[in-house]
Formats: C-alpha cells, structure tokens, sequence
C-alpha cells in the first residue's frame, strides 16, 4: 500500500476546490457552464475522488455533474479512472503528463470515444479539454473548463 499512496501522492496538485468557467457541446449547441470542482484524498491516500458540477450560467440549473475515483496499480504501474457520469461508469487508464501537472485519459462506448486532457497551467488553473470522435468522423470538442483554486484541502 506505501507504493500506491506514494504514487497518489503525485496527484497532490489536483486537491482542493476549484472554481470557474465550462462549455459543453450538446447536439450541436454550446452551453456555458459555472463550474466547480472539488478533489480530496480518502481511504488514507489510497483514493482521489474528483467531482465536477456545471450550473447553466442563464438558470444556475445543473447541466453536468461527473465523479471521478482514481487509484495507482502497483502491480501493474498504472493509474486507474471510473468515471460516474449520466448513468454510466466507465474505466479507464489515466496517464500523467511529463512534466507531472497533468493527465490524459478516454473512454470508448461502441462507436463512441473520447479523449480528454487535463492539467495545470502556467498561471495556475486547472484546464481540460475533452473531444468526442463518432465513428469515422474527425474529433469535435465536447467539453472545455478553466477553473481556479479556490481553497486548498
């Protein structure tokens, strides 16, 4: 277990609350979104829980609401995701980017894919882009954030 919460430590940047802007891409129309992210450790570092909420910025209605449990391998070396999101639970491999303030990671569903990237810029803020590629079709975007730390945990 010292090898995973270790590992897990290298999440470290991600904790915290955070607070900002999102867009999302459905049915061909852009939604633009509050965001707010809270990630935090539990089970002694062994897990990081990210939740994500996005309130529609006309009615405050929530428009996106997504969970995240990740977990380190130690036998295979690998980060692990389930993702919770519209009534789905997908798995999948997180890979942390070199310079270690981010990652990527996607989900497959029949002829469904999606490709996100998420890390921490020069200024501070936690960006992710997600694209969705249907078929042979080129990858269009789906999701977009900028958040800022608003308390650390």
């Amino acid at each position: 277990m010292e090898a995973q919460r270790t590992a897990m430590k290298k999440l470290d940047f991600l904790v915290g609350e955070w607070s900002g802007q999102a867009s999302v891409t459905r049915g061909g129309v852009v939604i633009e979104l509050e965001q707010s992210e809270v990630a935090q450790f539990k089970l002694d570092g062994l897990v990081l829980m990210v939740e994500g909420v996005g309130r529609t910025k006309s009615d405050g209605k929530v428009a996106l609401q997504a969970l995240g449990l990740i977990t380190f391998d130690d036998t295979s070396g690998s980060y692990r995701m389930r993702a919770y999101n519209d009534g789905r639970w997908p798995e999948t491999d997180l890979k942390l980017l070199e310079d270690g303030k981010g990652g990527s990671w996607g989900f497959s569903l029949g002829e469904i894919s999606t490709k996100s990237v998420g890390r921490i810029n020069d200024k501070g803020e936690w960006t992710e882009l997600t694209e969705i590629t249907i078929g042979a079709r080129p990858p269009q975007k789906l999701m977009e954030l900028v958040v800022r730390r608003v308390t650390r945990k």
